[in-house]
């Protein structure tokens, strides 16, 4: 089983950072480089490494920018793996899916995955198990 994680809003603080949208539009990677974590994340990558001991795939599925260019989208990836790498350092992650902002995250379910992420848009259509990022902690502890 797959346990996916959206990033923005979730993991990162990408709305928090100041002028996020202008810069967005402006096809500007730099909110997704700097934005602060949400979570204390020494805690989130230790639950994710001892989920993936008892067997558990640990994945990201993160939305690129809204209205965008091939060169912008390969920015942003850019950035957000930079972010990971920088972040969650010990955590190997089995698949890293960033997908156009319009894609339905349920399309990266196999069927009984669980996805954390912020937005009801994708939790409503997930069809594995959808728990709201705020829930997010309670929930890995539950399951580690």
């Amino acid at each position: 089983m797959k346990i996916w994680f959206d990033m923005d809003g979730t993991i990162a603080d990408l709305y928090g950072v100041e002028n996020w949208l202008e810069m967005l539009i402006a096809h500007d990677e730099t909110p997704y480089a700097i934005a602060k974590p949400i979570v204390n994340l020494s805690v989130l990558a230790r639950l994710m490494n001892k989920i993936q001991r008892k067997g558990f795939e640990i994945c990201i599925v993160s939305a690129l920018a809204k209205d965008s260019t091939a060169e912008y989208d390969e920015r942003v990836r850019n950035a957000k793996i930079k972010w990971l790498a920088n972040h969650l350092k010990s955590v190997h992650f089995d698949e890293i899916r960033f997908v156009p902002y319009w894609y339905t995250k349920n399309d990266v379910n196999t069927g009984t995955d669980v996805l954390f992420d912020d937005e009801e848009r994708h939790l409503e259509k997930w069809t594995g198990t959808a728990v709201h990022a705020s829930k997010m902690i309670e929930t890995l502890k539950a399951i580690a």
